[in-house]
């Protein structure tokens, strides 16, 4: 028996695969697997990005405070809840632009702040005055006159650095951050002078001085603060063709009832007739101005009015009473009776002639 024989090819064996990468996937990775030096770059652009959003919102909450203060100060007071609605829905404005209430009362407000901006402002009351020219307090005797004395070369004179031959005493002021020393010559009778005024008068002493070097020239000559009751200085003075001029009006003091002392016509240039002038004063010991002034205060006490005591003391003869003009004619006719008056024609009247009083 004849058997077939079945050729079998050997299979062969699976060849071994070869370990292939695993594709990552973008989606699929996880969390923990990330790169601990990806994550430290990660760091630096999210820091940036927390401090832009805080810039960011501190830049719009400073613009909200600077709009709310600039409403502020052009209305007086706080928005009005329509205007606060009007800037919530329209954003925010401009800071030289302000809607305060109503839209046609925020464009007349503009306009008019626009208007003021140009023309200067408009004020509907007088304008307060200047820390130098404001009025001085109500005098403490309201029956006595107010004289004001000037300082430099009428009381005193003062000298800088160099000391004099003579001098009463020292002051050093600090005078644009340097200190500085003047020596200073009391003028002969001016204590005796202030004690004599303050009994009578309301004394202020009126310096284009600066307040730094005059303020220590007063505490020397009161130093108790009884005989001056206020000082002013060049703050309070005003400038009339480039020169410095004491302007007594607007001081709180009726005009016919003042009197200034100074050596200066510059000073007095704006109110003559209440001046007493005095010769400047620099280092003559027999001066005796003073006196003469201490003179004229015991006639000023018989006028109401200063101006008229300062014509009669200046000028007496200009100012003799009409009474005893009629008094001397008549003496002078009783005295020669025999002379006959003589009569000016009608065609020539008479001419009366005025001899100006030099000051």
């Amino acid at each position: 028996m004849v058997s077939k024989t079945r050729r079998v090819t050997p299979k062969r064996a699976p060849a071994a695969k070869s370990p292939s990468k695993r594709t990552p996937s973008l989606h699929g990775r996880r969390a923990g697997n990330r790169s601990p030096l990806k994550d430290i770059a990660a760091v630096p652009s999210f820091v940036a990005a927390s401090i832009d959003r805080s810039l960011r919102t501190c830049r719009r909450r400073l613009i909200r405070v600077f709009a709310r203060l600039v409403s502020l100060a052009a209305c007086g007071g706080p928005p009005t809840p329509s205007a606060q609605r009007k800037c919530r829905k329209q954003g925010f404005l401009l800071l030289n632009t302000v809607v305060p209430g109503d839209l046609e009362e925020g464009k007349e407000a503009a306009k008019a702040a626009a208007e003021g901006k140009k023309e200067g402002p408009v004020a509907t009351s007088p304008p307060p005055p200047e820390p130098g020219r404001r009025p001085l307090p109500p005098p403490a005797s309201l029956g006595k006159k107010t004289l004001f004395l000037d300082l430099d070369e009428t009381l005193v004179h003062s000298q800088p650095d160099v000391p004099p031959a003579r001098y009463d005493f020292v002051v050093r002021p600090a005078i644009g951050g340097q200190l500085l020393t003047f020596y200073v010559a009391v003028r002969p009778g001016t204590q005796r002078l202030l004690a004599e005024a303050a009994k009578r008068f309301e004394v202020v002493v009126f310096t284009a001085g600066l307040r730094e070097y005059a303020s220590l020239v007063l505490a020397q000559l009161d130093p108790r603060g009884e005989l001056i009751s206020h000082g002013l200085y060049r703050d309070s003075c005003s400038e009339v063709g480039g020169k410095l001029t004491k302007d007594l009006a607007g001081l709180g003091r009726d005009l016919s009832r003042v009197v200034i002392v100074d050596d200066n016509p510059n000073s007095y240039v704006l109110q003559p007739e209440n001046a007493m002038p005095v010769r400047p004063f620099v280092d003559d010991l027999n001066d005796r101005e003073m006196w003469r002034v201490m003179e004229f205060l015991a006639v000023a006490e018989g006028f109401e009015d200063t101006r008229e005591a300062i014509k009669s003391f200046l000028c007496p003869e200009k100012e003799k009473p009409r009474e005893e003009e009629e008094e001397e004619e008549e003496k002078k006719e009783a005295a020669h009776p025999s002379e006959p008056i003589q009569e000016h024609p009608p065609s020539e009247p008479i001419q009366e002639v005025w001899v100006s009083c030099l000051i």
